[in-house]
C-alpha cells in the first residue's frame, strides 16, 4: 500500500523519574531528511533515534521534537566550595578590619563569586533514559505512519480514478488514430480537385505515395502502446507494499514524454484535444505523487 509523506503523530512515557514527549511531523522530500530537536545532554542518542525512523520511514522530512521532564528530583545538582566561601568570607573580613570600614561582611557578597556555587548535570543512566524515551518515539512513531497510510489510500483512489480516465482518452486515441490517414487520403483528393479546378484522373500511385508518406511521419501506434503500457504500469505500483513515490514519479515522466510525441505526430484535431485533456489529468497525478514515500 503507498503512503503519504504527511503525517503527524505524538507520545508520551514515563518511568516515575524521566517524562518524555515526543512529537513526530514528515512532510514531502525527496530524500530522508531526519531533523532531531531535544536537549543538548540527550544528543548522545540521536544515531539511535535515526535508526528507529530509517527503519519505518524511507521518505520526507522527519521532523522530531524531543522534551524531557524531570519528576521530583531535579536532573541539575548543586555543589558548594564551602572551603572558597571561607577562603573568601576570610579575606573580606581581613580587607574591612585592614581599611576600618563600618559594615559586615554578608552573603549577597560570597554568591557574586561564581566558582563558590556550582550546577552540574546529575549524571545520568543511559539505559533507562533510552529506554523511557524509546517507548514515547514509537508511540510518536506509529501514530504518523498511521496517518500516512490514511492519507496515502486517499491519494491512491484519487490518482487511480485519474489514470482510469486516462486510459479511456487513449482507447479514444487509439480508435481515432486509423481514420485520420482515410481522413487525409480523401482530403487531399478534394485539395488536389479544387486546385485543379477541373475534373481530371488522379495519379493514384503518386496519391498513395503521398498517403503512405503521412501515414508513417504521423503514426503514433508505438507510443500508444508504450502509454498504455506505463498506465498499467502505474495502476500497479499503487498495490505494493514497499515505497514506490520515486518509481512512480519516473513513470509519469514517461507518460508526459510520449503523450507530447502523440501531439507532435498526430496531425489531427481531435487527437490534439485528447492529449491536452490527458496532459490535464497527468499533471493532477504528479502532483499527487510528489507526496507518495
Amino acid at each position: 500500500m503507498i503512503k503519504s509523506m504527511t503525517g503527524f503523530g505524538r507520545g508520551e512515557s514515563t518511568d516515575g523519574v524521566h517524562n518524555f514527549n515526543v512529537e513526530i511531523k514528515t512532510v514531502n522530500h525527496r530524500y530522508n531528511d531526519i531533523l532531531i530537536k531535544m536537549p543538548k545532554h540527550l544528543s548522545y542518542l540521536e544515531e539511535k533515534i535515526k535508526r528507529i525512523i530509517k527503519d519505518r520511514i524511507n521518505r520526507g522530512r522527519v521532523e522530531i521534537y524531543i522534551n524531557l521532564e524531570y519528576i521530583g528530583e531535579s536532573g541539575i545538582e548543586v555543589k558548594v566550595d564551602i572551603p572558597l566561601a571561607k577562603a573568601y568570607k576570610a579575606g573580606l573580613e581581613a580587607l574591612i578590619n585592614e581599611l576600618t570600614i563600618d559594615e559586615d561582611v554578608k552573603l549577597s557578597h560570597i554568591l557574586g563569586v561564581s566558582e563558590i556555587i556550582k550546577t552540574e548535570r546529575k549524571e545520568l543512566d543511559e539505559d533507562i533514559i533510552w529506554n523511557c524515551l524509546e517507548i514515547a518515539l514509537k508511540a510518536a512513531l506509529d501514530s504518523v505512519i498511521d496517518m500516512r497510510i490514511k492519507e496515502g489510500l486517499v491519494l491512491k483512489k484519487d490518482m487511480e480514478a485519474q489514470l482510469i480516465k486516462v486510459e479511456g482518452m487513449i482507447d479514444n486515441i487509439e480508435e481515432r488514430s486509423p481514420l485520420v490517414v482515410l481522413e487525409y487520403k480523401e482530403k487531399l483528393k478534394e485539395r488536389i480537385k479544387e486546385l485543379l479546378d477541373v475534373d481530371c484522373n488522379i495519379d493514384e500511385e503518386r496519391l498513395n505515395y503521398e498517403v503512405v508518406f503521412f501515414a508513417d511521419k504521423s503514426d503514433i501506434n508505438e507510443e500508444v502502446v508504450r502509454l498504455k503500457s506505463h498506465t498499467k504500469q502505474f495502476l500497479k505500483n499503487l498495490d505494493k507494499r514497499e515505497p514506490v513515490g520515486r518509481k512512480l514519479d519516473f513513470l509519469i515522466q514517461e507518460m508526459n514524454r510520449e503523450v507530447n510525441t502523440i501531439g507532435s505526430k498526430a496531425n489531427d484535431l481531435d487527437i490534439c484535444n485528447y492529449v491536452v485533456e490527458i496532459k490535464s489529468e497527468l499533471e493532477k497525478v504528479r502532483e499527487q505523487v510528489q507526496n507518495v514515500e
